[in-house]
């Protein structure tokens, strides 16, 4: 397993456990005792080393290889999956999957970046940073979700939309808003969910809906913690300090009122169990799909607009 720096500890204690269990299989020893007591050890390092992260430490996790993608949490949670391609302009963005699905019978549109798991897949679906097409696609299937009454589901999984000249040709700033507009008033329940990196307008451009979930250490930002230290600081080596600064966990965006919970990962991150996050994921689709379609088309709409419009409002204090 691709280990981070801090989790050396974790992956030595690991590494030490299997050693024992291999040799106690192979040499018919019984270990059981001293294998335990490193199993509890384990235990207590994983706890005091992931209860103390830092911003930037939670931003690696969220952009580890081993992390689920869009398609893996399709396959765990949801069945029938057709995908659909093309945005009926350009061509086809593989950066950003769409389709219907179901979730325990119940009919879903989903869009969601996808990144890849090798070099090469991560060439051709250009790393989840989407081109115009896949932000032109998306709006596709949500036409298609209000047409059928059908509610959307996100998945949100990019450092950011791509920003070559292409894109910036064919229109990428004006996909992105027509996107925001459309979401906006889209008269079906839309959740959705940052599973990893969440990155500037590139996660925006699908992010607008009724209920926005960060996973526990995924983040969202309106820009890459080292984008904002190459501004600031003119150092891309000044990441970590920037990413507390941005207040881009999942703690502090729920304190700041941008999204509307947290969800929980298993100890160390979604790869360590992505069995397990696809539940816990799936069953806030199901409990807040419950909630969401049985509200009024016009009200939701009028909700979601309402829930846009508090974000960032302050009071000034003018004496003196």
């Amino acid at each position: 397993m691709n280990g981070l720096d801090f989790e050396k500890p974790i992956l030595e204690l690991e590494k030490k456990i299997e050693e024992l269990k291999s040799f106690t299989s192979r040499e018919d020893i019984d270990l059981s005792g001293e294998i335990k007591k490193l199993e509890e050890r384990l235990k207590k390092v994983k706890c005091e080393v992931f209860k103390n992260l830092t911003p930037w430490q939670r931003v690696q996790i969220a952009r580890h290889p081993k992390r689920p993608y869009t398609l893996d949490y399709i396959d765990m949670i949801m069945t029938d999956f057709v995908e659909l391609h093309g945005d009926r302009l350009y061509g086809d963005d593989k950066a950003i999957v769409v389709g219907l699905a179901k979730v325990d019978g119940k009919k879903i549109a989903i869009i969601g970046h996808q990144k890849g798991k090798d070099t090469k897949e991560n060439l051709l679906r250009n790393f989840g940073s989407a081109h115009p097409e896949g932000y032109r696609k998306s709006i596709r299937i949500m036409e298609m979700a209000e047409k059928f009454n059908l509610p959307i589901v996100v998945f949100i999984d990019t450092p950011g939309a791509y920003p070559g000249i292409g894109a910036e040709e064919r229109g990428q700033a004006e996909a992105i808003a027509k996107n925001l507009f459309k979401m906006g008033t889209l008269k079906t329940p839309i959740l959705i969910f940052v599973i990893s990196e969440g990155g500037s307008g590139g996660a925006l451009g699908i992010g607008v809906g009724d209920r926005l979930y960060v996973l526990e250490y995924a983040y969202y930002s309106v820009i890459s913690p080292e984008g904002c230290a190459a501004i600031l600081w003119k150092e891309r080596s000044k990441a970590p300090e920037a990413a507390e600064t941005l207040k881009l966990t999942g703690k502090d965006l729920l304190e700041l009122g941008i999204i509307d919970g947290v969800v929980k990962e298993p100890l160390g991150g979604a790869h360590r169990d992505p069995q397990e996050m696809a539940a816990g994921i799936k069953s806030v689709i199901k409990r807040d799909l419950d909630i969401l379609q049985a509200i009024d088309k016009n009200e939701l709409v009028k909700q979601r607009y309402d829930k846009f419009r508090k974000i960032g409002v302050f009071t000034e204090n003018k004496s003196g």
